[in-house]
C-alpha cells in the first residue's frame, strides 16, 4: 500500500442499501459493503447472484435503481460519468478491435481518456512490458491465444493509470496455465497499490487473489471477511467426503442423517462438516469410504446455501 493510501482511510468504494432491479426483479437487493484502499476485494457467487449487475453500477454503465454508491468519494448515483474518469473497467467480453493491432488497441483506448499520442504510446509500451506482451504488439489481435487477448484486455484497463480496476470474472474461459499467468499478474498488481475489485465463480482464484471478499447469492449478500475467517467460521478446519459402496447409497444416507452432523450432497459424494467447527466423528459408518481434507470456500458456499457453487 503507498503511503497515500495508508494516509487516506476513507473506503475506496462505500455501498449502503445498494439495489438494482429489473421491471419487477431484484438483481441487487439493498447490499451493503466497503472497499479499502489497495486491497483486492472479491465478490464470490454462482451465475445470476447479482455480481456483474453490482459491477456494472460501480463502473457507471448501470444506473443505480436505489441506495447509495461512492467511487473514490464520487457520489456515482448522480455522477455516474465522473466515476469512469478514475477506474479501469475489465468486463467480460473483451471488446478488442481486431481491425488494428495489439499496441493499436491500447493507444485508441488511451485516446478516449485525452492522452495525447505520444504519451498513449509510452502508456501503451509500458502495460505491453508489464503483461509480457511486447513482442505481440504489432500482431493482430485475432493471431493472439485466448490467454494472451485477456491479458490484454486487463492491460488495456492499465493505460489510463486507474486508481480503481474492476474486473468481472477475468479468467473465465481460459485454460489452467492462462488462468494462473494472469492469477501472477494481478498479485504483482495488488502489491503496487492498485485497488482492485473483482467477481468470480472460482473458489480457488477467490482464496489466491483476494484480501477480503463478499459471498453472493440471488441478489443478497451471505457473509463477508477475509477467506480464512469465512472458512473457518462457516466451514470448520476439515470437512469429511463420504462416497458410498455400490448399492449403499440409501443406507449411507440413513446413517447420515442420523447422525446429527450438517450434510451435503454433491454427485456420488457426500460432504459431512463437524460442530463448531470440529472434525466429524463417522468412525460408525458402515457401507462407504470415508476421507478428510481441508474446507475451502466451496464447503462455506455449501453451508451458506445447501448448493454448489460449481454447479449454479
Amino acid at each position: 500500500m503507498t503511503a497515500n493510501q495508508t494516509a487516506n482511510n476513507k473506503p475506496m468504494v462505500r455501498a449502503a442499501g445498494l439495489a438494482k432491479k429489473f421491471g419487477d426483479f431484484s438483481a441487487v437487493d439493498g447490499i451493503s459493503f466497503e472497499v479499502r484502499p489497495g486491497e483486492t476485494f472479491g465478490m464470490l457467487g454462482p451465475n445470476g447472484a447479482g455480481k456483474t449487475s453490482t459491477l456494472r453500477m460501480m463502473s457507471g454503465l448501470s444506473p443505480v435503481t436505489s441506495g447509495e454508491l461512492e467511487i473514490d468519494g464520487i457520489d456515482a448515483t448522480t455522477n455516474p460519468r465522473s466515476v469512469r474518469d478514475v477506474i479501469g473497467v475489465v468486463s467480460q467480453h473483451d471488446g478488442l478491435d481486431p481491425d488494428i493491432s495489439v499496441r493499436d488497441n491500447l493507444t485508441v483506448y488511451g485516446f478516449y481518456f485525452g492522452l495525447d499520442r505520444g504519451m498513449a504510446g509510452r502508456r501503451a509500451d509500458e502495460v505491453l512490458d508489464f503483461f509480457g506482451l511486447r513482442a505481440r504488439g504489432g500482431d493482430s489481435v485475432d493471431d493472439l491465444s485466448g490467454g494472451m487477448r485477456r491479458r490484454l484486455t486487463i492491460a488495456r484497463a492499465f493505460v489510463s493509470r486507474p486508481r480503481l480496476v474492476i474486473l468481472d470474472e477475468p479468467t473465465t474461459g481460459l485454460d489452467p496455465s492462462s488462468r494462473n499467468r494472469v492469477w501472477e499478474q494481478l498479485a504483482i498488481l495488488k502489491n503496487s497499490g492498485v485497488t482492485v475489485v473483482m467477481s468470480t465463480h472460482y473458489m480457488e482464484e477467490a482464496s489466491i487473489l483476494c484480501d477480503r471478499l463478499i459471498i453472493m447469492d440471488e441478489g443478497h449478500i451471505l457473509a463477508s471477511g477475509t477467506p480464512d475467517e469465512l472458512i473457518h467460521e462457516q466451514a470448520g478446519a476439515e470437512v469429511a467426503q463420504v462416497r458410498p459402496e455400490e448399492g449403499q447409497r440409501d443406507s449411507v444416507q440413513r446413517q447420515l442423517k442420523d447422525s446429527g452432523y450438517e450434510i451435503s450432497e454433491i454427485g456420488a459424494i457426500f460432504t459431512v462438516r463437524g460442530e463448531n467447527g470440529s472434525r466429524a466423528d463417522l468412525s460408525g459408518i458402515t457401507g462407504a469410504r470415508v476421507s478428510y481434507r481441508a474446507a475451502n470456500l466451496e464447503d462455506v458456499f455449501l453451508s451458506l446455501t445447501g448448493k454448489d457453487l460449481q454447479d449454479e
